[in-house]
């Protein structure tokens, strides 16, 4: 009897605690189910271009090396870095005293082959010179003349002047330094049009051969927040950089006035296809974000919501761009999406 009354006693005491725990597992902390409050819009697809982001640095359409012809010691540079000049000005000389004496040493063997060919022409109407010595002065004479012509070029040249409108960019030499014949001396950007500054970018083998020249792009500019320049594509480089295995392409730049620096960093959106149709979404409403492919969530029903897969068509800084259609699918979660499963309880707040 007594064995009986406590297998009864035990009996009851479990179908009450699993009771309890039962009532316990079906509710929440505050006695009801958890429900998310969650935002939703309606899709919308718009006409996207496509384009491609390329980054690179300002530059400008003609650069120029100058040296001088023939070696010596630098007797003056007029022009520092960054310093503008004008199309004809002078901007460095040599030290004219090794050449101011050879151009004279010139000139007095062109006088003495004068001399020499009128004395012989003399003697030639006398009989006294042959034809064949007579041939040989003039010869000396032409030789003569000729070396001055070359000394007095390489005169000209001991002094170097700006061929168009510019600035230098880097200064490569001083006054009193010893330079060869060809060295450069100044590193100057040529600005004689406003529409000679260029932005050259680097692309892949791919993004090059989808850019032909004057397709149309946008640039931002690093020194110039806020702002965008239109663009044109100006030139494409045929070969691969050795260095960096890109390669280049350049824009040429409307920059409306604006004279930014030569190394001034820029981004560039490149258009290079017609327009196609894409789903916009904003980027709250994506989840398992990798590479191309992710997720959104979508309302089931009145509480309910579903994953849905999507694939990344490219992005900006306010919208994602999906590539395909969303089936059976006109509304999306915009809010609160990190926090949801397919066995959410949701309710749609406005």
């Amino acid at each position: 009897m007594t064995k009986i009354r406590l297998s009864s006693i035990l009996s009851i005491a479990v179908l009450f605690l699993s009771s309890c725990g039962e009532e316990h597992k079906a509710k929440s902390p505050m006695g009801e189910p958890d429900i998310i409050p969650v935002k939703v819009t309606s899709i919308s697809v718009l006409a996207v271009p496509d384009f491609i982001d390329a980054t690179g640095l300002i530059s400008t359409e003609n650069e120029a090396n100058y040296s001088f012809k023939i070696g010596g010691i630098i007797n003056r540079v007029f022009v520092n870095e960054g310093q503008s000049f004008k199309s004809g000005q002078l901007l460095a000389t040599l030290n004219s005293t090794e050449i101011a004496a050879g151009l004279a040493q010139s000139r007095l063997s062109v006088d003495k082959a004068k001399r020499d060919y009128q004395r012989a022409v003399n003697l030639y109407r006398d009989s006294v010179y042959t034809l064949e010595q007579l041939q040989n002065t003039k010869t000396a004479l032409d030789v003569a003349q000729k070396a001055t012509e070359a000394t007095a070029f390489n005169e000209r040249y001991s002094r170097i002047y700006a061929t168009s409108d510019g600035f230098v960019a880097k200064k490569m030499a001083n006054e009193g330094e010893v330079v060869a014949a060809g060295a450069p001396v100044l590193i100057t950007n040529s600005i004689g049009k406003s529409n000679s500054y260029l932005l050259k970018v680097g692309v892949t083998d791919r993004e090059w051969a989808a850019i032909v020249l004057g397709q149309k792009a946008t640039v931002t500019l690093d020194g110039y927040a806020g702002k965008k320049f239109e663009a044109t594509v100006f030139r494409r480089s045929q070969a691969a950089d050795p260095q960096l295995g890109s390669f280049q392409i350049e824009l040429k730049l409307n920059l409306n006035g604006t004279k930014p620096a030569v190394g001034m960093f820029g981004k560039a959106e490149i258009t290079v296809a017609q327009e196609q149709s894409a789903i916009v979404v904003p980027y709250g409403s994506l989840v398992e974000a990798d590479g191309h492919n992710a997720f959104v969530f979508a309302p089931n029903g009145t509480n309910r919501v579903k994953k849905v897969p999507v694939t990344i068509l490219k992005f900006d800084n306010e919208n994602v761009y999906l590539k395909k259609e969303l089936q059976g699918v006109d509304q999306i979660v915009v809010s609160n999406s990190a926090y949801l499963n397919e066995q959410s309880i949701i309710k749609i707040i406005r």
